[in-house]
């Protein structure tokens, strides 16, 4: 990991962020959900689709804790560009797996406008998939501007902007283990 992970502040390019989500916390909510979903799911054989690149380590983490047999499969989606949504989803990398009939858990690191989601799912339903269910470790209420039926969520938050854990500033900061946010200027 970065040098400078036991700081409080961190610098990314060319912004500061400082620590928000400590990584006992992330591993202690993730297990909360992996509970949940093991109570909920258990027999189901579900696909979990990790949203790459920013959710592989929440999917990791999660799938660890799960105690039934299933899959997991990943596509790359994304409506980012620096710190700002695009709006415009573009699937970069399909599914190799036949999604007819099936149960999906679609992982994600985060889910702020909604968009990219709401996208994901009506091409997952698409494809034949019985039920698509969400589980994401960051949701921002607020800036919601599209309807997504969450099942599982781990922290909710303001419309900051975060980094580590996975998520990235113009594809740098994913390493690190806590979750960070825009320092105030």
């Amino acid at each position: 990991m970065a040098g400078n992970e036991l700081q409080n502040v961190i610098k990314v390019i060319d912004k500061e962020f400082e620590k928000f989500i400590s990584a006992g916390e992330i591993q202690q909510r993730i297990k909360q959900i992996a509970t949940q979903m093991n109570t909920e799911l258990a027999g189901k054989n579900p696909v979990f689709l990790c949203v790459l690149n920013g959710a592989f380590f929440f999917a990791s983490d999660l799938l660890k804790e799960i105690e039934f047999p299933c899959e997991i499969s990943f596509v790359k989606v994304s409506s980012y560009s620096g710190m700002q949504s695009t709006g415009q989803a573009k699937t970069l990398l399909g599914l190799d797996e036949n999604l007819r009939g099936r149960n999906v858990v679609v992982l994600e690191d985060i889910v702020d406008t909604g968009f990219t989601m709401t996208k994901l799912i009506e091409m997952l339903l698409e494809v034949g998939a019985e039920s698509v269910k969400v589980a994401t470790l960051i949701l921002k209420p607020t800036a919601l501007k599209h309807k997504v039926d969450l099942h599982y969520t781990g922290f909710e938050v303001a419309d900051d902007f975060l980094v580590g854990y996975g998520l990235d500033y113009n594809k740098q900061g994913r390493n690190y283990k806590h979750i960070y946010k825009l320092k105030s200027a």
